[in-house]
């Protein structure tokens, strides 16, 4: 009979506060059918209040405890080599004032933002230039370039960031997300260096 299981320990795993976590929520597992059962339903770390928000369960770990509970086992690993477990705290309420000054910030920051780009290269004046140029003739606002192209502008971020409101537009990812993917992924490297026991040791430690 083959005793050898195989498990892919996931990224990231939410778990509420002072739950079990169970080897399936960890990990993916494919092992012979009597053992998958108690496989999946194996314990492997208790969240306390003493955790926090964050937990990393490392694959040696969980190896070292399936060794212990089923004997002579083969555990082969797939794929990373721990395990974040993201304690989701409850959630305040909105709070109203606060949201409308991010909202405040964040459209008159971005508004000033475009203003002094547009300032810089001389927007304005290109666009005199290019009506006079078309028209032949010389005007101080040239609103038949200034209307389409404010437009065009906010239709150009919508494209961009590829949402109306939360619809996306398509499947592929905005560079907004592409870069939000990245600093997730930097901060989860960072979380499982600095947060996992086993990944630091130093040299004056007992084994």
């Amino acid at each position: 009979m083959d005793k050898t299981i195989y498990i892919r320990m996931r990224n990231r795993v939410q778990a509420q506060p002072d739950g079990k976590i169970l080897l399936k929520d960890v990990a993916q597992i494919i092992a012979p059918e009597t053992l998958l059962p108690a496989l999946k339903s194996m314990m492997i770390y208790q969240l306390t209040e003493m955790d926090r928000n964050i937990v990393v369960i490392d694959v040696m770990k969980v190896i070292d405890l399936i060794t212990n509970k089923f004997g002579s086992l083969e555990v082969q690993t797939i794929g990373p080599a721990q395990t974040i477990i993201e304690v989701m705290v409850k959630k305040k309420g909105l709070n109203i004032p606060f949201f409308l000054l991010i909202w405040f910030l964040l459209f008159f920051g971005s508004a000033m933002a475009i203003m002094n780009f547009h300032d810089d290269v001389s927007m304005r004046s290109v666009q005199e230039k290019l009506y006079t140029i078309i028209t032949g003739k010389k005007e101080a606002k040239p609103l038949l370039f200034q209307i389409p192209y404010s437009i065009g502008l906010g239709l150009g971020m919508i494209l961009f960031f590829n949402h109306v409101f939360k619809k996306r537009i398509n499947e592929e990812p905005s560079p907004l997300e592409v870069e939000m993917f990245n600093y997730q992924m930097d901060l989860d490297n960072y979380v499982i260096i600095h947060e996992n026991k086993e990944s630091m040791k130093h040299l004056h430690d007992n084994d």
